[in-house]
């Protein structure tokens, strides 16, 4: 019964964080494609806006992990003050840290892209006139005006995620998600009327679905019957000690995926010197794997979640029990979604590739997306089970596992498969793999060994004072 009851809890939290993280990259593509559709030039300079943007929500991690993870055990103390408090100070510095932000990206992105060169981004004008390069300026500039809220939504919509409400989460992300979807061609190509602002459009469509996000997930914050109530007292009374466990808690977190990322993009730089077919077809992965990862993310959180609470309600043997209820699940869920790209490879690949294309047979695609379908396995175990140890606090385990493998693997082994044996994209996607079985197997080995039972992360925190009111 207890079995049943965790499969059904985890499945009701899980399901919508999935569809919740998901629905970003999906707009990603999408937006992509329409961005296309101007020139290889904008597609391009657009493209290098967003790693940038991408950057900048990796430093947000920092504080959204910090705090979900003290959170979670918060609420599973009953210290739902705590809980709130933490919330709070987490949303300040959210906008403290935002405004330098909306500055470095308005006034510092000119002499960001002077790191590109113009003729590798370029190979023709967009139909204003405009280079890749100016693209990319003006749709970091023109998000630039929307960073605050941008930043302050992403943190606060985290922390609700985080703390298991992640049916409101998906509600506020996929609204914002289909508002910025409504708005994208209207604004980029001026249909209906609306003028033709072409990358600028897509950069205020954006701003302007995130901005109606950022008031939604507001509304719900101030609630009285919301998961966690967003206490002006907590927002604008700063303390020192919960800002240092907040950064103690998600700095680990923030070095491990800026490791993971800066080690993606230096096997990208392998895959370009392999060949233009290889990149393009590497790209493609890429894109697939975004999304795919957030679905598995969606089981990582739902299982972070519980056993963050049950961890700070002491509950060590249902936290070690829901966490291998949950490895369970997605291992059904990747399974199916395994097979299904390797049964139905040929639609998958031909909806990024045309049936004629010479690449397909030149350079083997079918056989690589074969085995990029297989390594989604060890993936998604290796995702949730991070997220078991991650609900339990042992962060900093995690993140010293990720870099030396990122630089074991990802970065020694495939530098002398790609320059040495040259072993091509088939190597590269087949040492990735390898490294998801090693890391899923140590991190199943720690998160059994049960040495995150004996970690303790409220010991020290303030507690609420008599007298004290939400």
């Amino acid at each position: 019964m207890i079995k049943e009851d965790q499969t059904s809890s985890i499945l009701k939290t899980s399901l919508p964080a999935a569809l919740d993280l998901a629905s970003q990259p999906v707009m990603w593509l999408i937006e992509a494609v329409l961005i296309g559709r101007l020139s290889a030039a904008a597609l391009g300079g657009v493209g290098f806006a967003l790693q940038i943007i991408l950057l900048t929500v990796t430093v947000l991690l920092t504080f959204v992990m910090g705090a979900t993870v003290l959170i979670n055990q918060y609420l599973g103390n009953n210290d739902r003050w705590n809980a709130n408090h933490i919330l709070g100070q987490t949303v300040m510095w959210g906008i403290l840290i935002s405004i330098p932000i909306a500055l470095l990206y308005y006034f510092a992105s000119p002499y960001i892209f002077l790191i590109i060169s113009e003729r590798e981004i370029t190979g023709q004008l967009s139909t204003t006139g405009k280079s890749g390069i100016d693209a990319g300026i003006s749709y970091l500039k023109t998000v630039a005006y929307f960073i605050p809220v941008i930043v302050v939504n992403f943190i606060s919509l985290g922390m609700v995620r985080g703390a298991g409400d992640t049916k409101t989460s998906m509600i506020v992300n996929v609204t914002t998600n289909l508002i910025h979807l409504s708005l994208a061609p209207l604004l980029i190509y001026g249909l209906l009327h609306f003028p033709r602002l072409e990358v600028r459009g897509a950069a205020l469509a954006m701003g302007l679905a995130h901005t109606t996000g950022f008031c939604l997930t507001m509304i719900y914050l101030r609630r009285k019957t919301s998961v966690l109530f967003l206490s002006m007292r907590e927002l604008t009374t700063p303390n020192s000690e919960s800002i240092r466990k907040l950064f103690q808690m998600g700095l680990p977190t923030t070095v491990e995926q800026l490791v993971y990322s800066g080690g993606q993009v230096i096997v990208t730089g392998f895959v370009a010197v392999i060949g233009i077919s290889a990149l393009a077809i590497h790209m493609i992965l890429l894109r697939i794997q975004g999304v795919l990862s957030m679905i598995f993310m969606g089981f990582a959180l739902a299982s972070m979640t519980h056993i963050g609470k049950n961890v700070g309600a002491n509950n060590h043997h249902i936290a070690e029990r829901t966490g291998i209820t949950s490895q369970r699940i997605v291992l059904v869920v990747v399974f199916v979604i395994s097979l299904s790209m390797i049964v139905f490879s040929d639609s998958v690949i031909h909806l990024f590739l045309r049936k004629e294309d010479t690449v397909l047979m030149d350079f083997g695609f079918k056989a690589v997306f074969i085995l990029f379908a297989a390594l989604q396995i060890p993936k998604a175990m290796n995702t949730v089970i991070i997220g078991n140890l991650r609900g339990a606090g042992d962060i900093k385990w995690l993140m010293w596992i990720n870099v030396v493998t990122v630089l074991l693997f990802e970065i020694g082994i495939n530098w002398i498969g790609a320059f040495i044996f040259h072993f091509g994209l088939m190597g590269i996607w087949a040492v990735h793999g390898i490294d998801e079985i090693v890391k899923s197997s140590i991190n199943y080995d720690r998160f059994r060994g049960g040495k995150w039972k004996r970690i303790q992360l409220l010991a020290g925190c303030s507690p609420k004072k008599e007298g004290q009111t939400e």
